[in-house]
């Protein structure tokens, strides 16, 4: 029979409390929606208040909508949308998962906020950003990566349906479609939803609670 000394035993207590008190959350993005940029926002500002372990992953509207007739400004949108995601997979497969965010953020900050419209210079921008080389650049052109791309891609739509968009968020394993939000929260705020999507969201049996939206994605 083992024995536990009092130290022993308090320090799997601790152990055990701190990984109790740690909250798992994976999140997908496309870097092109406005919507999960606004929700990332949101979930930054409760890591700051919580003790959360993020992990940052793509998606791609374009991949969610390719058996779908689209016109022709879709279709444009879609193959921008999917370049910003190749270049994001092949900084993480050739550099670390680590680079994910910060190249998230270097691009969705000069799309959304800073309402940048030039392809090549939001790309130029970004890998300035996040120390990578200009050539670096020739990956949002490339396919080398897609099968890594798609497999994340699936990572997370394949929790939730193929009738939803981005982002998509896991809980401690519990994974649902939004919330869509403008503007992102702060303070006390920003943990007050938090804590009610978290609670609905994990039921089983919850599925949907949607009203039309009122206002755009606001920034500021």
């Amino acid at each position: 029979m083992n024995s536990v000394t009092p130290d022993t035993a308090s320090n799997t207590a601790s152990a055990n409390t701190a990984e109790t008190l740690t909250t798992r959350v994976e999140f997908w993005f496309d870097p092109m929606c406005p919507w999960a940029w606004m929700t990332s926002r949101w979930v930054d500002e409760v890591s700051r208040q919580r003790d959360i372990d993020i992990t940052w992953n793509v998606m791609s509207l374009a991949i969610l909508n390719e058996n779908n007739e689209q016109d022709e400004s879709h279709q444009q949108l879609f193959v921008t949308a999917l370049s910003y995601v190749r270049l994001i997979t092949a900084a993480k497969e050739l550099h670390g998962s680590e680079l994910v965010k910060p190249l998230y953020d270097a691009i969705g900050g000069r799309i959304h906020p800073g309402g940048e419209k030039d392809f090549d210079a939001i790309v130029a921008g970004a890998l300035v950003d996040v120390g990578l080389d200009a050539d670096f650049a020739r990956y949002a052109q490339s396919e080398e990566f897609d099968a890594q791309l798609r497999a994340s891609h699936s990572g997370g739509i394949d929790r939730v349906g193929q009738d939803v968009g981005t982002p998509v968020i896991a809980v401690n394993g519990v994974a649902f479609f939004g919330p869509v939000i403008s503007p992102a929260p702060t303070g006390e705020a920003a943990l007050t939803l938090w804590d009610g999507v978290v609670a609905v969201t994990s039921y089983p049996g919850f599925f949907e609670l949607k009203r039309s939206r009122t206002t755009g994605p606001v920034f500021a």
